[in-house]
């Protein structure tokens, strides 16, 4: 038994399977989700051969200490930005033997939006170390905070499965 919905299940085997068949490995940087993403990928047997590492950066410190991310980025832009989430996925692929990264910072809610950035607003970002850069904004909306998160996972997955194929 899973603590994940059985399609993330099915993503995050689907995962195992390719990373494991192509000799690849992945880390994951995680904000809104808390980890999830990686709890997903651990669910799974064999993951020990796939998931190097993943850093859950909750505090813009800990993105700044953690990953790297430029304290100016944070000041001037904040926490859930399309650059905060780039330079999150940059620093979790080469702070790790990772080939794939995936990065999430977002509002999960109930509070914490604004009009500018609303509950349900994440940003995701998936690099490779052969160059390849996905970045998406999703707005989810105030849909709650498990399904903000939840809807976050399904997205990272199906961004790490993207570049695999690419």
């Amino acid at each position: 038994m899973s603590l994940f919905p059985q399609d993330i299940i099915s993503m995050a085997e689907a995962i195992i399977r390719d990373f494991t068949a192509a000799g690849l490995m992945v880390s994951t940087a995680e904000s809104c989700t808390g980890g999830l993403i990686a709890g997903a990928l651990t669910d799974i047997s064999g993951s020990s051969a796939v998931v190097d590492r993943g850093f859950v950066t909750y505090t813009n410190t800990a993105k700044i200490e953690m990953l790297g991310v430029q304290a100016e980025t944070l000041l001037r832009l904040g926490a859930v930005s399309e650059e905060t989430a780039r330079q999150m996925v940059h620093g979790a692929l080469f702070r790790s033997r990772a080939e794939i990264a995936v990065a999430v910072t977002g509002i999960a809610g109930p509070g914490g939006g604004s009009a500018e950035k609303p509950v349900g607003l994440v940003h995701l970002a998936a690099k490779s170390r052969a160059g390849a850069l996905i970045h998406r904004k999703m707005l989810y909306g105030d849909i709650g905070r498990s399904e903000v998160r939840l809807a976050t996972i399904r997205t990272a997955l199906e961004m790490v499965r993207s570049l695999l194929a690419a």
